[in-house]
């Protein structure tokens, strides 16, 4: 009787030492959990700083990789700070990333960029808040190769261009600023009588 006796001693405190073994683990693991860093979920995307409110842009990695490398790039680098949307377009899109729309002069609005263009990624739709990228015509650029600044923002779905022109995100934010941006006053070029600032673009780290 007293052997048994020993052997269920044992084994309740075998148990218990064993549970709080697992309490203990289960605690150094929430703590660790606690402690860790979290991966931000919006790294990467891009912030867009206008004179109407920010626009946040999730770009597309995977379908326009050399796209979204150039528009994190030269947004770091402050390219597009104090550039203008220098053509709006109702029940359209918003066009902006020219340099030249720093100057006063607005017949040069549209026609800058850098020294480069980029490799066509045509893939995605034009779905309503994608961000494009624009391009000279077919008739001097067959391979639809993009400009290296001006993009786009479509306000209404527009899959009729889909198949000519490289999209490479989209907006997960601020698609209300947007659609004050395109329902300003403009000119005969379509370019805003008062002027839509970019007036600074972040990448969230």
């Amino acid at each position: 009787m007293n052997y048994l006796h020993f052997i269920l001693c044992a084994f309740i405190l075998c148990a218990q030492f064993t549970e709080a073994q697992k309490n203990t683990s289960k605690n150094k693991k929430d703590k660790t959990a606690v402690g860790e860093q979290q991966p931000n979920p919006k790294k990467g995307f891009v912030v867009i700083q206008t004179s109407l409110g920010n626009i946040t842009i999730q770009l597309n990695d995977s379908a326009a990789p050399k796209h979204s490398a150039n528009f994190r790039k030269l947004a770091k680098e402050g390219y597009y700070d104090s550039t203008t949307f220098h053509r709006v377009i109702p029940n359209f899109m918003i066009q902006g990333g020219d340099p030249n729309s720093k100057n006063s002069d607005r017949s040069t609005h549209g026609m800058g960029g850098p020294d480069y263009r980029i490799d066509a990624e045509i893939g995605l739709s034009h779905d309503r808040g994608v961000i494009a990228a624009a391009r000279q015509g077919d008739q001097i650029n067959p391979q639809r190769m993009s400009n290296g600044s001006q993009f786009y923002i479509t306000v209404v779905p527009t899959t009729f261009l889909d198949g000519q022109y490289s999209v490479f995100g989209k907006v997960v934010e601020g698609m209300d600023v947007a659609d004050k941006i395109v329902a300003v006053p403009r000119d005969p070029r379509d370019n805003p009588l008062e002027k839509v600032m970019i007036l600074k673009m972040t990448v969230v780290e």
